[in-house]
């Protein structure tokens, strides 16, 4: 059964949803325009408000759900190391399912939007924190990007330090989140760096 939740855990997070609603309600492939990325943000950005949102609900339902297949198992007791430590492991897959989709020629997302699912099924007080973190560096920025590094970068401070989780398995996950995260926005860091990262709304937009 453990086999098989895992199994179960790579393929739920591999449903393309924003490719999937975008070549259905607007016949295009969401990963050859904008940022050429499958995730939520090019999903605001090319397919519009209304799908973005969807895309985003469905992305980190894909996480919560993801880690919810632990309750599938009998093997492991609840409320043990070792049951955070599966649940841990199904929602990476989940993740990693999201960023190489088995269903969408293994070309995803940058899995943040399914790691905020995770986090909030892991813990919904230290994934509240985070996303709050985000929230308020996007509403100065209009930058995703940067909201998304922030808030990742904060993880294990509101983990650790805030919240101070007994679970060892959580915090090593606190630590290994942002580490992921640099690592699939790169070219974001690139950009951010150069002054040039796009926004979400652009400045006319905004006034």
């Amino acid at each position: 059964m453990i086999a098989t939740i895992l199994l179960l855990a790579y393929l739920l997070g591999s449903i393309p949803t924003s490719v999937w609603l975008g070549k259905a309600l607007k016949g295009t492939d969401l990963r050859k325009h904008g940022s050429g990325n499958a995730g939520t943000t090019n999903a605001f950005r090319v397919l519009g408000k209304p799908i973005g949102i969807v895309v985003l609900i469905a992305d980190m339902g894909k996480g919560l759900l993801a880690v919810s297949l632990s309750h599938l198992q009998i093997e492991i007791t609840t409320g043990t190391e070792s049951l955070m430590i599966l649940r841990i492991g199904l929602g990476l897959l989940a993740v990693i399912g999201h960023i190489f989709p088995v269903f969408a020629g293994f070309k995803g997302g940058k899995g943040v939007a399914t790691m905020a699912g995770v986090g909030l099924a892991l813990h919904p007080l230290v994934a509240l924190a985070a996303i709050g973190v985000y929230l308020l560096i996007f509403l100065f920025t209009r930058v995703s990007a940067l909201g998304s590094l922030s808030a990742v970068i904060s993880y294990p401070g509101w983990m650790i330090f805030v919240f101070q989780t007994d679970y060892w398995s959580l915090q090593i996950f606190s630590i290994f989140v942002p580490i992921l995260v640099i690592i699939t926005h790169r070219s974001n860091i690139s950009r951010l760096l150069k002054g040039n990262e796009n926004r979400i709304l652009k400045k006319k937009e905004m006034s």
